[in-house]
This record gives structure tokens, C-alpha cells and sequence, in this order.
């Protein structure tokens, strides 16, 4: 796949794309250990980061978006991948795929869940897991929550809760959206699940 937009590397950016590029490379993503790269080789920014340098105006509010998504919400590290996940199979986004699955085995997912997942499904146990994973899955397969499906997922889940994880799906299919659009995929020679089985077909 070629992407339709150039990788910018760093000594071609103007001051609000390095701005840009900082908030990503230099920000909460960076830090701590690193479950994909967020950087290629050339320093140029992987997955959907590059994208948003083309647009920095959009750019800068995506990116502070994503980092308080992953970073600053009232969601346990599992629900937030398993609902990523779950908008990575539904949307057929390989880079997400293949980026969270990384970030999933290490908040704890198993194979099975992992497999669930790729198959838009998912059986925890833990009530919370279970009723946000439902959530999600109602919002991926409709536009609107009915009353049943609002009272299912608010007897479990806190109204941030709640909040949080419909911004999640929303920013998350941004994300694959841009990459569908600009052909944006996996780093050459990786492969992931979702992109086998969207191939497949």
C-alpha cells in the first residue's frame, strides 16, 4: 500500500507541525516503555501521527485528544484496549489493530480475548469489561443507545465512564478513517489479524 501523503520528517516541518510532532514524539506516548513505534527510521511519525502533521491546526487538537483518551480518563487500561480493539476490528483498521494488540497483551489480554476480539466479540468475566465492551459494541453497530442498552451500561458504569468510552469509539474511527483515506497501514513486513481477515474477503 502507498501512501497518499509524504512521510515528513522532522528537518521539514514548519514551527506549528514540530509543535505538532513534539506533542506526539515528546509527549505522554513516549514515555514509559513503548509498545509500538511511534517513529520510523527517518524520524517520521507512524500511523495516523503522520497524517496529522499535514493539518496541524487538526492536528494538534487530534493529538491532545488521543493522549487524554489513552492517558487521563476514568477507564482501567484493559477496558480502554479492549474497546480500541473493538472499533480496530469493526472499522478493519490494521495499524490500530496492530498497535493495540501490542498495548493489550501488555495490560494483561489474553490470547482468547485477543482472538474474541478479532472476531467482534468479547466474554469477560469482570462485569465492568463486559458492560463496556457491550456499550461499544452497541455504538459500532448503531447510531443511537436505546433506553434497554443505556440502562444496561449505566447499572455498571459511571456517567465519566460512560462519556469517556463514546469519545473513545469516536476519536478511534477518526483515526482509521484518516488512515483508510491517506492508505495508511502497518510498518512494511507486519501483519495482524484484522488485516488478514479483511484481506481475505
Amino acid at each position: 500500500m502507498t501512501e497518499r501523503l509524504a512521510r515528513l520528517i522532522p528537518g521539514q516541518l514548519d514551527p506549528a507541525q514540530r509543535a505538532v510532532y513534539d506533542g506526539i514524539a515528546a509527549g505522554d506516548r513516549a514515555k514509559g516503555v513503548q509498545h509500538f513505534p511511534l517513529t520510523a527510521d527517518d524520524g517520521s511519525l507512524n500511523g495516523p501521527f503522520g497524517v496529522m502533521l499535514h493539518a496541524p491546526g487538526v492536528g494538534a487538537a487530534l493529538q491532545e485528544l488521543g493522549s487524554t483518551i489513552r492517558f487521563h480518563t476514568d477507564l482501567s487500561t484493559r477496558v480502554r484496549e479492549i474497546a480500541i480493539l473493538q472499533v480496530a476490528q469493526a472499522t478493519g483498521s490494521e495499524f490500530e489493530w496492530w498497535a493495540h494488540e501490542r498495548v493489550g497483551r501488555a495490560a494483561g489480554l489474553t490470547d482468547t480475548e485477543l482472538m474474541q476480539l478479532s472476531l467482534g466479540a468479547f466474554g469477560g468475566e469482570d462485569p465492568v469489561e463486559s458492560a463496556s465492551a457491550a456499550f461499544v459494541a452497541n455504538l459500532l453497530a448503531s447510531s443511537s443507545v436505546t433506553d434497554k442498552e443505556y440502562a444496561a451500561a449505566a447499572a455498571v458504569l459511571s456517567s465519566e465512564q460512560l462519556i469517556d468510552l463514546t469519545v473513545l469509539v469516536g476519536y478511534y474511527r477518526t483515526l482509521a478513517q484518516l488512515m483508510t483515506v491517506f492508505s495508511v497501514g502497518v510498518p512494511d513486513g507486519e501483519r495482524t489479524p484484522v488485516g488478514e481477515h479483511r484481506h481475505a474477503h
